[in-house]
């Protein structure tokens, strides 16, 4: 269900509800405005762009999305991925792959993906977010403190790079990104100044400042990007044809994908915060089409933003309305004040994204983790954050998701025993010395397998009953190991029955022909009757 709809249906569109949402809005609007900017300079375009994507994605989504208090637009999380498309691809290639993304994450909405990306296990998502965080601050040293541009591909040749040339930073430069720094943490030790969004006093003082005294040596928006146009562009294509697209799959599917987790991670903290219940398929549809109208517009891509829908709902916003008004202040700051955006330091931008990689970090759950969690896990989380530093976000996010599931897989495989079970002694098979009853506990799948062939290859009784009774669930590789042990106990002489197995894994060996390999009487409902089906005589 939209979230428009679900606000209609609830009455939140009526004029009562309005004060609220509105001033939420506008709250969230001024917070948003040095985020787009610096998120959108962070991945290689201009900053409007920024600016074009919290407008466009910031009304979509808060009317198509699958929460009413979900805030979309640029976020931190994407600076990695698409400063890398811009490097290959360029600015056209970057919104053709956003398109291309969205209509991606429309058709997992439509197909109602949305519930398995809460599959992805906390490591991996702990890894990468940490690693994202480090990307982002390490890329943000050269404009604090002015050094010379960064020359390298890859992480360890820009963070060598940098660390080389540290001794060529710029007083100025350096004073404006310390000074920023300590003004956006401000507003959290004093109680004055804690309804003032840190990253706006930040701004606006260095921007004052520089405005005033002119640093020619100051790296501005003006001088690096030149004035912000005033309104959006018209709606136009991005650029590129069919022989575009092909090389834009994988930069588009990655988009896809961590645009999912993340606008589905903002929802579910969202819920948590406000008491609602997003829809996660309508979440990835809305997030979707934000996704392919906002390149339209000049945009790049976007997902939820965690912080500044907290923002919202701490502000008062409960409804779709506060989004919109977000994105409507964000559009009235571009007409009016777009001439005064030249003058603001790229020192100060880079603060601002300082504070944005170490609340990505999460360190204080990276580090409770590391020294808590099962080993295996705190080894999955450093692995994919390595990767993500020094590798790539996908390859990260891929080999923490495999290592994970290997060890899932190990851990349930391990739960998989076959134990052996005393005949009762009510039962007629006291009668005979000659039987083994064994049970399997746990799902009978392809990694359970050795334990299966180990149970047959040690039992040495001439007939051997089976007992399924514990067994939720098997697939085609346990069943067909299970059906050759049959087809090799018989070789040997021994009589096997199976027993109390679910209809579900009955209709599944009859459907792998092990129940017609079976003797007449050599398939029974539960153990009692298999014993005394073991009286008959064997093969």
């Amino acid at each position: 269900m939209f979230a428009a709809r679900e606000a209609w249906r609830a009455g939140l569109w009526a004029p009562k509800h309005w004060a609220g949402n509105i001033a939420a809005g506008m709250i969230v609007g001024v917070v948003a405005l040095p985020l787009a900017m610096a998120f959108a300079i962070a991945s290689g375009v201009k900053p409007e762009q920024g600016l074009y994507t919290a407008i466009v994605a910031g009304v979509v989504v808060s009317l198509f999305g699958g929460s009413r208090v979900q805030i979309a637009g640029p976020t931190g999380a994407f600076i990695v991925i698409l400063s890398g498309i811009v490097a290959e691809h360029g600015v056209a290639g970057l919104q053709l792959a956003t398109l291309m993304a969205g209509l991606m994450l429309c058709a997992f909405g439509l197909a109602r993906l949305g519930g398995v990306i809460r599959y992805i296990p906390l490591p991996v998502i702990l890894g990468f977010t940490a690693g994202i965080g480090i990307i982002i601050w390490v890329g943000q040293w050269q404009a604090f403190l002015g050094l010379p541009a960064v020359r390298g591909h890859f992480f360890h040749e820009k963070f060598w790079f940098l660390i080389q040339h540290l001794t060529q930073l710029d007083p100025v430069a350096t004073a404006f990104g310390v000074g920023s720094l300590a003004l956006v943490l401000l507003p959290r030790r004093v109680r004055i100044l804690q309804r003032i969004p840190g990253p706006l006093l930040a701004l606006v003082v260095a921007t004052i400042l520089q405005g005033i005294f002119q640093f020619p040596q100051l790296a501005t928006i003006g001088s690096t990007f030149g004035d912000l146009p005033r309104g959006l562009p018209l709606p136009h294509w991005p650029g590129g044809g069919l022989d575009r697209i092909v090389p834009l799959i994988g930069p588009a599917f990655t988009i896809a994908l961590l645009g999912a987790i993340e606008s589905l991670l903002s929802a579910v903290v969202a819920d948590s915060m406000a008491g609602t219940r997003h829809d996660s398929n309508a979440e990835l549809f809305g997030q979707g089409l934000a996704n392919v109208i906002s390149p339209l517009f000049g945009g790049i891509a976007a997902t939820g933003a965690i912080a500044r829908t907290a923002t919202n709902i701490r502000s008062g916003g409960y409804a779709p309305l506060a989004g919109v008004v977000h994105a409507l202040v964000l559009a009235l700051v571009l007409l009016a004040f777009a001439p005064l955006a030249r003058n603001i330091p790229l020192a100060t931008l880079a603060a601002i994204l300082f504070v944005v990689a170490w609340n990505m970090s999460e360190a204080h759950r990276v580090v409770r983790l590391i020294r808590h969690a099962p080993r295996a896990d705190a080894v999955i989380l450093c692995l994919t954050l390595l990767l993500t530093v020094f590798a790539d976000l996908v390859v990260a996010v891929n080999i923490g998701i495999v290592l994970s599931v290997l060890r899932f897989l190990h851990r349930m495989a391990s739960s998989v025993v076959v134990t052996p079970v005393a005949i009762p002694e009510s039962g007629p098979g006291k009668q005979h010395a000659g039987i083994r009853v064994l049970r399997v506990r746990g799902p009978l799948f392809f990694a359970a397998v050795e334990t299966l062939r180990e149970a047959f290859r040690t039992a040495d009784a001439p007939t051997l009953i089976l007992s399924l009774d514990q067994v939720p669930f098997a697939d085609a590789t346990a069943l067909q190991a299970l059906d050759d042990e049959i087809v090799a106990a018989h070789a040997r002489g021994m009589r096997v029955i199976l027993c109390g197995a679910e209809a579900p894994i009955r209709a599944k060996l009859s459907r792998m022909g092990t129940l017609s390999r079976l003797g007449a009487d050599d398939f029974q409902q539960d153990l009692l009757k298999a014993l005394a089906a073991a009286e008959t005589t064997g093969h």
